[in-house]
Order: C-alpha cells, then sequence, then structure tokens
C-alpha cells in the first residue's frame, strides 16, 4: 500500500517547476520583507508598540514567510487533482490558506498585549507569564488533538479528493481555508512561542520554521512534535533560572 504522505514523491510534483518558483519565490520576498521589519525594531517585547491593523500586516508577513514551504507539497498535489485554470485556482488555494494564518493575527495580538502588561509589571511578573505560555505550548504538543491536526497535514490525500470534488466559484479559497484550518490548529502552539522569544525574531522565526517542516515532513514528525513538547515543558522550568530564555518578555531595557 503506497504510503500518502507528503514527504513521498510525486510526479506532478516534479512537472510543476513554476508552480514551485512561485511558491517559493513568495516566502523569499517575505522573509526579506520581514528582516528588514526586524532590523529597525530590534528586540522589542510583546505588540512592539503597533496598533491592531500594523500588527495584523507584520504578523501576516511573518506567517507568509514561516509557512508558505511547508504548504507548498500540499499545493502541487491539489494541483494535480483538478482542472484548469491551475494557477488561477492555486492562487485561491493558496490566498485561502494564507488568509486563515493572517485572522491568527488577531489572538497573538491579544497574546502579545497580555506580555505587554506582565512585562511592565516587572521581571517576576513576566518570568511567570513565559513559564505559564511554555508550559501551555508544551502541554498542547503532546494532546490528542495535535496528532490528529498533524496526522492531516502529514496525510492530505483524503481531504485533498474532497477538496476536487468540490464546486462553486469559491471552492479553491474554500479548500486553502480548510487545509489552513488545520495547519493552525496543529502549530499555534509553536507560533505562541512568538509572544516569549519575541515577535520579531528572526532565529525564533527560522527555528520554528524548521521545526514545523520537520513536524510535516520528516518520517518521525511526530515522535518530533512531542519531543518539542517535552524540551518546551522543561524551558517552562528552567526560564525560572534564566530568564535570558525569553528574551521576548526580557527586552534589553529590562536587564540594564
Amino acid at each position: 500500500m503506497m504510503d500518502s504522505s507528503i514527504p513521498a514523491p510525486s510526479p506532478g510534483a516534479t512537472r510543476s517547476p513554476g508552480l514551485v518558483a512561485a511558491l517559493f519565490g513568495v516566502a523569499a520576498v517575505a522573509w526579506a520583507l520581514a528582516a528588514v521589519q526586524a532590523r529597525g525594531m530590534g528586540a522589542m517585547a510583546g505588540t512592539m508598540g503597533l496598533e491592531l491593523p500594523a500588527f495584523a500586516g507584520m504578523w501576516t508577513l511573518m506567517m507568509t514567510a514561516m509557512m508558505l514551504p511547508s504548504v507548498a507539497p500540499v499545493a502541487l498535489r491539489y494541483a494535480r487533482m483538478i482542472v484548469r485554470p491551475k494557477r488561477v485556482r492555486i492562487a485561491a488555494f493558496v490566498a485561502g490558506y494564507v488568509g486563515v494564518w493572517a485572522a491568527s493575527a488577531l489572538p497573538a495580538y491579544g497574546l502579545m498585549a497580555l506580555g505587554d502588561r506582565a512585562v511592565s509589571a516587572g521581571p517576576p511578573f513576566a518570568t511567570a507569564a513565559a513559564s505559564v505560555i511554555l508550559a501551555a505550548c508544551g502541554a498542547y504538543q503532546l494532546t490528542p488533538l495535535k496528532d490528529r491536526c498533524l496526522a492531516v497535514c502529514r496525510s492530505p490525500l483524503g481531504w485533498l479528493l474532497r477538496y476536487a470534488g468540490w464546486h462553486g466559484r469559491l471552492r479553491d479559497l474554500r479548500a486553502g481555508a480548510h487545509h489552513g484550518g488545520y495547519c493552525l490548529a496543529c502549530c499555534w502552539a509553536l507560533m505562541a512561542l512568538m509572544a516569549v522569544f519575541g515577535a520579531m525574531s528572526l532565529v525564533a522565526m527560522v527555528a520554528l520554521m524548521g521545526v514545523i517542516a520537520v513536524e510535516k515532513l520528516a518520517p518521525a514528525g511526530g515522535r518530533i512534535a512531542r519531543g518539542c513538547g517535552v524540551v518546551t515543558l522543561g524551558l517552562a522550568v528552567a526560564v525560572w533560572w534564566l530568564p535570558g530564555l525569553a528574551p521576548g518578555m526580557h527586552p534589553p531595557e529590562m536587564t540594564m
């Protein structure tokens, strides 16, 4: 029986160099713009003084940079199952996917705002907030819900077959949003760690993108996800002795 997980090579993927180049090109541009923004904001904590619209734009840019590489194999498989015009339909699929992550800017902003309050209250409160976030995120990595959503992200063939049978002008947008919902449910805890490590930390962005890609693509992705949960739980304890592990909650001005 053929394994339907994402890492398996597919003939359609090798015949779609333009689609691969487009997706990774958009991700590369998003990374470049995120790097420019990060350079200007430095190690600012929480919402970095941004209002919700500006934060939402920044967050959408970050999610585009981090998530497009891991959804590219899914988009390629979807392209094999649909009829022309493929470029328009795949663009709609990706737009629906990114739209879900853009919508996550609202809860992300709320979490960052709570981080701002913890930082303003003083180092002990900031450390406590960091520990709680780390513990919550680590615990979620070990839950059955995480396993279920990760399984869909790793082996999406069943849902892709359903998507291919959907009808209506918005079918591809709906399909992308539906898959994005599973992806968000799978990865939200990892993204919440940005509140601890700094919303515009390029190091954290690269590390989390790597973890997400390995979870979804590596043969042992499920075990790696649980391992990350255990490590994060360990950080929730260690941060009490090493507050520097949470630079997003302990910006430089707090340690001067």
